[in-house]
Formats: structure tokens, C-alpha cells, sequence
């Protein structure tokens, strides 16, 4: 399978200051990648780099054999779609407005949307349970109404690859799993690169195709049950009185 995203001896981090580096990724069209890791270990800064929303500080990162940052502003905004966390500056906009915004790399200087851009934001809608409340404000939702609505902006945008930063970080454990099954589901059916990262080690050791482990100052890349089964993570989330059991795939007490 030919690879949609590949970084080579990749170093990232703010200003001068190195957080990760040697990152070699090559990640494909179809997969849902989770990146996990501890707090402050560098999930963010790694998933605003592949973004092109931070320089890296050494390296290189290329979308279909082409280097990111030579891509013109329109061809990323086609290309990738970000949900990053946060609670955006929200105005008056309602959600279908927000969720239209993702079909602007679309919709030329006009922005006038088609009948074809109505169907991709109705079946974003759809898939991420919003069409329910598309009329009220942005400013009333709760912070998971606001999250799922976000990702539906984000699969309106249609793009090959999706990065999402803690996309269910406020959601409940119902919307935590769909959300994260609907991603698993998306990824298969249009062949789409996802990677997210998230706290939820439970559920993204069962749905992830791949892990992307972010530990002393570098990745490591594997399937889950390999992550598993060589005990990198037990490793990596080292907890005193506690050990990863397998089979709950969480952390238990000794």
C-alpha cells in the first residue's frame, strides 16, 4: 500500500527547544492511528507539526511524496483537517455554519455552497449525531456537543487525511466509543488516514489499526497487541503500585 504521510528523522518542538526527534513515520491510506503518551510528552506539538502548523525543527514531512511545507494553503486545506482542542472563538454562528466552514477549501472565492456540499455536511451531520441541534448556537452547546461538532466539521472538509488532537476528550464513555468506532468505520470505508490522540488507552488498543507510542523523547510505531505483548507499555506508562494487565487493557493494582 503506498504511503500517504512520511516523515523522515523528523524533530519537533517550540522555538529551539527539541522535544521529540528521529521520528521516521510512513503511514497509510485506510488506517486509524491513536498516539498515546503522557501528559507533556509531546502528543500535541508532533500532531500541530504533521499539521503544518508548526515548523519542525529538523527533518522532513511529505503528503504523497510532496514536502508539506511547499504546499500551497489551499492544497493543505484539501488535503488535511485538524480538530485541535480548545474552545474556539464562537461568535453568533450556529452549528450547520460552523460545519459548512469545513467546505471552504471547496467552495472557491464565492463560497457559495452546491448541492453536493449540502449532502457532505448532511451526512457529517448524520454520522456524528449533530443533526439533531444544527440550529442552535455554538455558544449553548456543552463542550461534548462542541467536540462532535467539530469533528463534523472536519469530516465535511473531506480530506485524505484527518488529524485530530483528543477529539473525545469531554465526550461520556458512550460518545467516547462511537466516536472513536465512527472514525475506525470511516477510515476502512473511504480509505482515509486518521491519526488522533488521546488518553483513552482502553479504547484505542481495541480500535486502532496502529499506536503511534510517544515516549522519551522519540515514537515508537507498532500494532497494538505488539505495544502489548513486548511490554513498551507498562514501560512507557510506568505507574508506582500499578501494572498493565493485557487482557483490560488498562492499569490495575499490583
Amino acid at each position: 500500500m503506498k504511503t500517504i504521510l512520511h516523515t523522515a528523522d523528523l524533530a519537533v518542538g517550540h522555538g529551539k527547544k527539541t522535544i521529540l526527534k528521529g521520528i521516521d513515520l510512513s503511514l497509510n491510506p485506510g488506517e486509524l492511528v491513536a498516539m498515546i503518551g503522557v501528559n507533556g510528552s509531546g502528543k500535541s506539538t508532533l500532531l500541530r507539526t504533521l499539521a503544518g502548523l508548526l515548523k519542525p525543527i529538523s527533518g522532513g514531512i511529505a503528503i504523497n511524496g510532496i514536502d508539506l511545507f511547499s504546499m500551497t494553503a489551499m492544497d493543505r486545506a484539501r488535503t488535511i483537517s485538524v480538530v485541535l482542542t480548545g474552545r474556539p472563538d464562537m461568535g453568533l454562528l450556529d452549528v450547520r455554519t460552523l460545519i459548512s466552514l469545513g467546505r471552504q477549501p471547496w467552495t472557491g472565492h464565492m463560497g457559495r455552497l452546491t448541492d453536493e456540499d449540502q449532502l457532505r455536511i448532511d451526512d457529517a451531520m448524520q454520522r456524528t449525531g449533530t443533526k439533531q441541534f444544527e440550529q442552535r448556537a455554538l455558544r449553548s452547546l456543552s463542550d461534548g456537543e462542541l467536540q462532535l461538532v467539530l469533528i463534523a466539521r472536519a469530516l465535511a472538509q473531506d480530506t485524505p487525511i484527518m488529524l485530530l488532537d483528543e477529539p473525545t476528550a469531554f465526550l461520556d464513555l458512550v460518545n467516547r466509543v462511537r466516536s472513536m468506532a465512527l472514525l475506525k468505520e470511516l477510515a476502512q470505508r473511504t480509505k482515509k488516514c486518521i491519526v488522533l490522540s488521546t488518553h483513552d488507552l482502553q479504547t484505542a488498543l481495541h480500535i486502532a489499526d496502529r499506536i503511534i507510542l510517544v515516549t522519551d523523547g522519540s515514537v515508537i510505531t507498532d500494532a497494538p497487541n505488539v505495544l502489548i505483548t513486548s511490554g513498551r507499555m507498562e514501560k512507557a506508562f510506568a505507574l508506582s503500585g500499578m501494572r498493565f494487565d493485557p487482557v483490560l487493557l488498562s492499569f490495575i493494582p499490583c
